[in-house]
């Protein structure tokens, strides 16, 4: 009989992947969608759904127990929240009843937590690396809640695997694929001029370690950040897009201030209609921060983590999936 996984946040972009990751592992998978998912786009693969109820621990306890799962991949919450109290809501909140409802599940073998390198938040300087025992600093409320939800896990006794990725790219994504659509108009915007170390991860090389950590024995539980293992300038995602493209950009380094201002304004829009915007003050603390470099050592000794994709394969594979997708 195949193993059962349970993912969570299944529909979206690291879900998808994550899905094709379990499945290659021969993994019997569950994916947890809302009735208002759309998930055209998972048809063709041979899985089951799942709707859970995140708000009652009861609901998600009965609904564990009756399946029986193996494994849990949780990856649901939410990147865009009108205030700290909904990000707390849906990033920790639910988390926890998630986590407490798995504690009483004798089948379970590991959960996998899908967490932010955002809860650590960025150095300060370029001379050092965020590692595992770097302080944790958040600059924004998503972040905040990342590290909350990680704190009150630290008190269930759970086989429990947390991972932080960087920012995570790759087919099927929606947010950093503005960036790249811009760089393929023939834009290259920055803010200001202050020097940055950046780190990215390839979808798939995070969706491959949330679940070979699936077989980790319980020595390798805890807390890990995942990158590629490279460190990056600021320039270098637009110079990789360019030459893959065969494109030529216009380079602007947008005063701060000048960017606040374009920031709050469409913060207050958007506010209008109950909604938040991609750029917003508070996203802006993470988009010029110094440095979001890592050190990995400890993933790849713990968990066997070996990243296949460095900037350069991993975007010429996203940019050739958004092209023959007609996204690009």
């Amino acid at each position: 009989m195949k193993q059962k996984v349970l993912i969570t946040g299944a529909s979206g972009f690291v879900g998808f992947h994550l899905i094709e990751a379990a499945l290659a592992k021969g993994l019997d998978v569950y994916a947890a969608v809302r009735k208002t998912s759309d998930i055209k786009h998972l048809a063709s693969h041979k899985i089951n759904y799942t709707y859970l109820n995140f708000t009652s621990a009861e609901s998600l306890e009965k609904e564990l127990r009756e399946r029986e799962y193996d494994f849990i991949i949780h990856a649901a919450g939410t990147t865009k929240a009108k205030n700290q109290e909904e990000y707390n809501t849906v990033n920790a909140l639910y988390t926890i009843n998630l986590a407490k409802a798995s504690a009483n599940n004798p089948h379970l073998k590991k959960i996998v937590f899908i967490s932010s390198l955002a809860a650590l938040g960025p150095l300060d300087q370029t001379e050092r690396l965020i590692t595992e025992q770097t302080n944790p600093r958040p600059v924004t409320a998503y972040g905040q809640s990342k590290l909350l939800a990680e704190k009150q896990l630290k008190g269930l006794k759970l086989p429990l695997i947390v991972l932080r990725p960087t920012a995570v790219y790759g087919s099927r994504d929606k947010d950093i694929f503005i960036i790249l659509k811009t760089f393929s108009k023939g834009f290259e915007p920055y803010i200001g001029h202050i020097p940055q170390q950046l780190s990215f991860v390839y979808v798939k090389d995070l969706a491959a370690a949330s679940v070979n950590s699936l077989f980790t024995s319980d020595e390798a539980n805890g807390a890990y950040n995942i990158t590629d293992g490279n460190c990056y300038n600021r320039y270098e995602m637009a110079n990789i897009t360019k030459s893959v493209l065969n494109k030529k950009t216009i380079k602007v380094h947008l005063p701060l201030p000048v960017v606040k201002g374009f920031a709050l304004v469409l913060e207050k829009a958007f506010g209008m209609f109950g909604k938040t915007p991609a750029v917003n003050l508070e996203k802006l603390n993470e988009l010029t921060a110094i440095n979001w470099c890592c050190d990995i050592e400890k993933a790849r000794k713990n968990l066997g983590y070996s990243p296949s994709y460095n900037l350069q394969r991993g975007l010429k594979e996203t940019l050739e999936w958004y092209k023959q997708n007609a996204w690009l």
